[in-house]
């Protein structure tokens, strides 16, 4: 295949559901001229309640689909897969793989001032210690302190993303990280971003929200310069997306994450 051919193939991501959707859409801003094919595992979500060795076979799984449809660089939208299946991924697959722990732990040990860095993500993501660890390869002295949100997930697939309610869960989860004078606060969970308003207002100016989309779009980005296969044709590009089961409510929650509608979304049997 010629680095042409390389450069106009697709950006593979894969997520346990459809949170992924918010790393999709900053991939979609930063890199408009991409062509993409999006997999959520709805049929088998969520992940964090799997073993490591089940999550490393659906992540297995989900990666040969994707590379069926001859995507050039895979993208591990799920912070549990990212915790845990990342290593065989790199193993297996001669495409980059990218998961989204690393570069939101970079990013957040590069910006501390006090060296005080909250996470927030769901039980699972919380309990691998993946984010800590992450930021402690890079900066082993900056201190990690973690809280599980749960609640966040169905605030956010509910469109209760302010308001009281919203607040008032905010306040319950973060006011321990508030009281330990952190200055970053690591938003681990791709449903995260949709409460980012709340978060900010709850945690206050003072503290910087790392949102790991962000940073796993500008790492993207930065990989397909780095192996030139960047697509600079500026032709109207394609975008695909599949998933394992499709719910009634799918078309709605999705164009929220995506930030727009999806007009077709297409079942497969993984």
């Amino acid at each position: 295949m010629t680095k042409t051919q390389i450069s106009s193939s697709p950006i593979g991501v894969f997520d346990s559901g459809i949170g992924g959707l918010t790393v999709v859409r900053e991939i979609l801003k930063r890199l408009p001229n991409e062509n993409l094919v999006y997999l959520g595992d709805t049929a088998r979500v969520p992940y964090g309640t799997k073993s490591s060795r089940t999550v490393i076979a659906y992540s297995e799984g989900n990666a040969r689909f994707l590379l069926s449809k001859g995507v050039k660089l895979l993208v591990v939208a799920c912070n549990t897969a990212s915790a845990v299946a990342l290593p065989s991924l790199r193993w297996d697959f001669e495409v980059p793989v990218i998961g989204v722990i690393e570069p939101g732990g970079r990013k957040a040990a590069r910006i501390t001032k006090t060296g005080k860095v909250g996470v927030i993500g769901t039980p699972s993501t919380i309990r691998s210690d993946a984010y800590k660890k992450a930021i402690e390869n890079v900066a082993p002295e900056i201190n990690v302190y973690s809280r599980a949100c749960p609640l966040f997930v169905p605030l956010a697939e509910e469109d209760w993303t302010e308001g009281e309610i919203a607040e008032l869960a905010a306040k319950k989860y973060l006011g321990v990280l508030k009281g330990l004078g952190i200055d970053v606060l690591i938003l681990g969970c791709t449903h995260y971003p949709l409460l980012k308003s709340t978060i900010q207002k709850v945690m206050g100016e003072g503290v910087t929200l790392v949102d790991s989309a962000e940073e796993t779009a500008l790492e993207i980005e930065r990989i397909l310069k780095e192996n030139n296969i960047s697509n600079e044709n500026s032709a109207s590009a394609q975008r695909e997306f599949y998933l394992t089961d499709v719910s009634e409510t799918f078309i709605s929650i999705a164009g929220r994450f995506l930030g727009k509608k999806i007009e077709r979304v297409e079942q497969v049997d993984i």
